[in-house]
């Protein structure tokens, strides 16, 4: 589960509780006068077919005891929980102390391990005497697809994953590929190498260098979905940033090379250097001012 998910959840959440309410309480009566076991159990299978991704859904008292066995297509689940104290869970006493349906935050199930909501309705009798509340766990992914199809978990969001992926694996060939050639033209007798050499060899390597950085870039954010660590003021389009990093160093280190090249083989020539030199000044400034700008659009959103 990755901190993608839980931000997506994030954005989604009132969609899902609203979403979700809506088929409880199409399913759950307002009032009764009473409500056996028998009748309970009848109702967790509506709400089971009703959200069909639904993990496991069961009822708890009013003391947070669950009162009836799992619901669950899962044969692992179904039949379990009968007699559990949730009373410490907050889809218990948050239910009970507002009256009405609550969605929770993601937490780890005791069950399957994984990060699940509770979706949780509470029902009462004519008197407002609280009879039950009935709770269903789903789990954070089924959540995303069912209300946010655009997720990540999506079927697109799996293609888009997998091109990345190829790319990323090409991408990471040609560093290589770079990367040998760099070394090999270097060459393995001392004497046998000249400063020309020495300079292919450099913009070799670091071009590999700055296509490793990329991968990188992309394979984290696209494919693994890992949360950037920076400050978020300057995350958006962070690929894009990563990538023109790179190209600022590598141009650096390469105007650095030509200095020392053309001072040793051609001073005429130093003026060239001293071009590429503020052609990289100028992309610093142009990605200062954007990180700056995608700073203050953050900030006043």
């Amino acid at each position: 589960m990755t901190v993608k998910e839980i931000q997506e959840y994030a954005q989604i959440r009132t969609k899902a509780r609203a979403y979700l309410c809506y088929i409880m309480s199409r399913n759950i009566p307002s009032e009764v006068d009473s409500c056996s076991q028998d009748e309970i159990q009848v109702l967790l299978q509506k709400i089971q077919d009703a959200i069909p991704s639904a993990e496991v859904v069961y009822a708890i008292d009013g003391n947070g005891t669950q009162i009836t066995e799992n619901v669950s297509r899962n044969p692992k689940l179904l039949g379990k929980g009968k007699g559990r104290d949730r009373s410490d869970r907050a889809y218990y006493y948050k239910t009970r102390k507002e009256h009405r349906c609550k969605l929770t935050d993601p937490y780890p199930s005791l069950l399957t391990n994984e990060l699940v909501v509770t979706a949780s309705y509470p029902f009462y009798d004519a008197e407002g005497k609280l009879l039950a509340i009935i709770c269903a766990d789903i789990s954070l992914k089924n959540i995303l697809k069912m209300v946010h199809p655009t997720s990540s978990d999506s079927t697109f969001g799996n293609i888009a994953k997998g091109i990345y992926t190829i790319f990323s694996i090409a991408l990471l060939g040609i560093a290589a590929l770079l990367f040998i050639k760099g070394i090999s033209s270097i060459g393995l007798s001392l004497d046998e190498v000249d400063i020309n050499t020495i300079f292919k060899a450099t913009i070799l390597l670091t071009l590999s260098l700055a296509i490793v950085d990329l991968v990188k870039a992309i394979f984290e954010e696209e494919v693994l979905g890992r949360e950037n660590k920076r400050d978020r003021s300057d995350d958006s389009h962070q690929t894009m940033v990563k990538f023109l990093g790179s190209i600022i160093i590598s141009l650096s280190i390469e105007a650095l090379m030509l200095v020392f090249k053309f001072a040793l083989t051609d001073p005429g020539q130093l003026l060239y250097a001293v071009y590429l030199l503020f052609g990289i000044t100028g992309l610093i400034i142009a990605l200062s001012i954007y990180l700056k700008v995608n700073k203050k659009q953050e900030n006043s959103s």
